[in-house]
């Protein structure tokens, strides 16, 4: 299973300075991160897509290519492209150019996005929602399978044997769907054959697992090579020396967020009590010490048998200081006990079976 992390570059939306010279900063320190977990061993870092005064990375493919220079084997992607509300030749051309510059490094993580800000900034409708990511979607998947590309949708102008550059280093550039639970866009990405990435930020995991299930059986019944399929969860959490400490350093900015995500979108605020439930065996926090951390990882993974594990841990406005340790710690304490137990697990299966 591949291990790795995803962040959408938060910044204080009202800081005491200027908003690029806070920008600046965050960048200069995401791309330090990046470069740390590429050296911790670590398998991917993804980075979110977002158009508003509290996140710093509304073009995920700059960011990545200025990563794809410091580092050497992590892998990059989006997390995620907002599909719906982009034009998917530049998503390709970017990506592909992004693939070219890390040596065959580059994936896509395409979603319709946890917000809507991005549909009024671009021009489009929302009342096009569903269609735009299905039309989108299908044209990006034709730009990825050929060179010269006939298309006709609805809501964009057609390709009429237009030629796209550059091609990707990667014969076929990874592409990832990310959903939020809903299970008709599982089993849309199981019938298409795409790989799927599953965002659990609530509630508790054991619940969402079905969906995996139901993503294998739309393949199935689609005809699509079962072997090939890829699933990834992708949940907050956080790694320190001390689960105290972890959950200490973590709270309070995870909370400022989804209390302030809360208030735009009618929810309940959070408390310190609900937070230590939710960091529980049965909640969706992955937070604690190294050990803690991976005994949950290896549990879940028992639950989803998924192919992939990303883990949110900057979130809000943590200190990259304690951004950095907890890399550190999960690239060299936590990614050795569950690549040896999965290892483990999988040699007894094959010799049982």
């Amino acid at each position: 299973m591949e291990l790795g992390l995803y962040t959408f570059a938060d910044v204080n939306p009202n800081p005491s300075r200027s908003k690029g010279a806070e920008a600046a900063e965050r960048l200069n320190h995401l791309i330090e991160e990046i470069e740390l977990a590429d050296q911790v061993g670590l398998d991917v870092f993804g980075l979110g897509e977002h158009h508003r005064p509290d996140y710093a990375a509304s073009a995920p493919a700059v960011v990545l290519a200025a990563a794809a220079v410091k580092t050497r084997n992590i892998r990059l992607t989006s997390a995620v492209t907002v599909l719906s509300s982009d034009d998917p030749v530049r998503v390709f051309q970017q990506f592909s150019t992004l693939d070219l510059i890390s040596s065959g490094r580059a994936e896509i993580m395409a979603g319709r996005g946890s917000f809507i800000e991005s549909f009024p900034l671009f021009g489009y409708n929302l009342e096009d929602y569903d269609q735009l990511f299905e039309e989108k979607l299908d044209l990006l998947l034709a730009l990825r399978d050929s060179e010269v590309v006939e298309w006709k949708g609805e809501l964009r102008a057609p390709l009429n044997g237009r030629g796209v550059y550059p091609r990707p280093l990667q014969n076929t550039l990874p592409l990832w769907v990310a959903v939020g639970g809903t299970p008709q866009s599982v089993a849309r990405a199981g019938a298409l054959g795409l790989a799927v990435a599953l965002a659990i930020i609530g509630g508790e995991p054991r619940r969402f697992a079905p969906l995996f299930d139901l993503y294998r059986e739309a393949a199935r019944r689609a005809g699509q090579d079962q072997s090939k399929l890829k699933t990834s969860i992708n949940v907050h959490g956080f790694i320190a020396d001390t689960t105290a400490a972890a959950a200490d350093q973590f709270y309070g900015p995870q909370a400022e967020v989804m209390n302030r995500i809360g208030r735009e979108r009618g929810w309940g605020p959070t408390n310190r009590a609900h937070f230590d439930m939710s960091r529980g065996p049965d909640g969706a926090l992955f937070v604690g010490d190294p050990e803690v951390v991976a005994e949950k990882i290896i549990a879940h993974h028992g639950l989803f048998k998924n192919d992939r594990f990303l883990l949110q841990m900057a979130i809000g406005l943590m200190p990259h200081a304690d951004i950095m340790r907890g890399i550190e710690l999960y690239g060299t304490k936590v990614a050795p006990i569950v690549r040896k137990a999965l290892t483990g697990s999988a040699e007894g299966a094959k010799a049982t079976a």
